[in-house]
């Protein structure tokens, strides 16, 4: 288990306000699901940030850190789950040309979503998964969840901002949360 947040604003009112601060207070929220390190990236013009609590199961070096950036730099995601069809899938990868830093299937949803195409590639996984994936180069924010929504992804627009994550309480420290109590129904 793995604990995942973020934010998105959609104005720049966050200007006065450190990016990485945040999203670090707002995954220090997550660390029982994640104890085994954390990490955060942002994206100061989109007014992006993700933050990563990590339990290391799969891929216990430091090659399985999140939240990850692809080989290219096209795409960055922090992703809590497991893909059972990881294996099979890296294979199939490989053969395509990719290559790998790990053995983290973080990296295989990466170059999943290079080789096929987000949408594509999330049809191939079979597992537990949530995950919220930005793709640099077309400006859009993907929070993806498995079919059968084990893994939780919450997600809530407020203030012009939009927030997500395994837990509602990863919002907390963001400056622009202030839900009314009939929000969190």
């Amino acid at each position: 288990m793995c604990g995942i947040t973020g934010f998105w604003s959609f104005t720049e009112r966050l200007s006065g306000f450190s990016f990485d601060r945040i999203v670090q207070e707002m995954a220090d929220q997550l660390t029982s699901r994640g104890p085994d390190s954390s990490g955060t990236w942002w994206e100061k013009e989109a007014h992006l940030a993700f933050g990563h609590r990590r339990l290391a199961i799969v891929d216990l070096s430091a090659t399985g850190h999140q939240p990850m950036t692809s080989l290219s730099g096209r795409f960055v995601v922090t992703y809590n789950g497991e893909i059972y069809n990881a294996p099979d899938l890296h294979e199939n990868l490989v053969a395509k040309g990719y290559s790998f830093r790990g053995t983290s299937d973080t990296e295989v949803i990466l170059a999943a979503c290079e080789a096929y195409g987000v949408e594509d590639a999330v049809k191939q996984l079979i597992g537990m998964f949530a995950f919220a994936l930005w793709d640099a180069r077309d400006r859009k924010l993907h929070l993806v969840r498995d079919r059968s929504g084990v893994k939780p992804l919450y997600w809530g627009l407020h203030q012009q901002t939009l927030f997500f994550g395994s837990q509602l309480k990863s919002f907390r420290p963001h400056p622009l949360w202030r839900p009314e109590p009939r929000t969190l129904r």
